[in-house]
């Protein structure tokens, strides 16, 4: 039997219960002096942008060389306008097109690691699937630049313009290869190894009893992934689908290096030139830093507090469809 606990061993043990609660809270303390300032910083371009912010497809600086005015009780340049509705478009159909693509081939990857691949190549080739997550991006968008663009504007614009052309977003022209498609394609490989690394841990979890009791039944291996394990992982499915996303969302310089940079311009087709709003905050900085007024900086700090925003409610609204699925579950 364990001896009575010690007045100093009892001190240590909430010095030490105090440090852990110190350290967890820094996560959401780190959150939330982020939203602190990009809310202070942004606010008198919030207060000078208002709903136009949204809405408005036009960003222009303005005449920079020309004296500041006063307009709606701010300071900005004559003829200035900062719209995003151009750029939050960009960030959407990017993100959920490269989801629609690496979710079904990150779920095959998975699938194929936990099931089909060999014991012995298992090790290795989830090694590989690890890496790919870690490559940076900059590496991705030099790969996207050198074979990506060539092959989009060569081979699979025209080939699927050819085959869907009768839906009006593949018509059109495909252009030199460098926009929504490509910055597509260029998201989908980076989020495939995030999802399918996270979505074979959770394979792999599946009871080994389970599975052979439904063997036991007479199912096929088919049936045992898709009827016994696939379901047991669903909660793990949407949150690493959600974890792919936000990692889409939030893309920069592979984005800025294959999508083609569009300004006020409206993607009319998948081939399109688009910019993101993390792809545009990199992009525009330097010019927005020539504003005497510093609107234009304000005003790209209110587009990094529209994207943090967005990011936070996928987070919650992800927790909460895993929260209801699992309790589906145990139901």
């Amino acid at each position: 039997m364990a001896g009575p606990v010690s007045e100093d061993e009892m001190n240590n043990r909430s010095y030490y219960r105090l440090l852990l609660i110190g350290i967890t809270a820094l996560i959401p303390l780190s959150l939330f002096a982020v939203f602190v300032f990009l809310g202070t910083y942004s606010w008198p371009a919030i207060r000078f942008n208002g709903l136009h912010f949204l809405i408005g497809k036009t960003w222009s600086l303005g005449n920079l060389y020309a004296n500041p005015i006063t307009l709606h009780g701010a300071v900005v340049p004559r003829g200035a306008r900062y719209g995003v509705l151009v750029f939050v478009a960009g960030t959407v159909l990017s993100s959920l097109i490269a989801l629609a693509i690496a979710v079904p081939v990150s779920l095959g990857v998975a699938v194929f690691l936990s099931e089909g691949a060999p014991p012995r190549l298992r090790p290795a080739l989830s090694f590989i699937v690890e890496l790919l997550a870690g490559v940076p991006s900059v590496v991705y968008g030099l790969w996207g630049f050198a074979v990506l663009i060539p092959f989009v504007a060569a081979t699979l614009g025209p080939g699927l313009k050819h085959l869907f052309g009768w839906i009006p977003f593949f018509r059109g022209p495909v252009g030199g290869g460098y926009g929504l498609l490509s910055a597509s394609l260029v998201l989908a490989l980076m989020v495939v190894p995030i999802i399918a690394a996270t979505v074979r841990d959770a394979l792999s979890k599946v009871p080994l009893e389970i599975k052979e009791a439904a063997y036991g039944l007479g199912a096929s291996r088919f049936e045992v992934v898709s009827r016994v394990m696939l379901p047991m992982a669903r909660a793990s499915v949407i949150g690493a689908s959600i974890l792919g996303l936000g990692r889409a969302l939030g893309e920069t310089m592979a984005v800025l290096m294959v999508s083609g940079g569009a300004l006020n311009y409206l993607p009319g087709n998948i081939y399109g030139p688009v910019s993101t709003m993390a792809s545009f905050i990199a992009s525009q900085l330097d010019s927005a830093l020539q504003d005497p007024t510093g609107m234009a900086v304000r005003s790209l700090a209110e587009i990094a507090l529209l994207l943090f925003g967005i990011t936070v409610l996928v987070n919650i609204l992800a927790r909460l469809l895993i929260g209801r699925k699992g309790a589906t579950a145990r139901a």
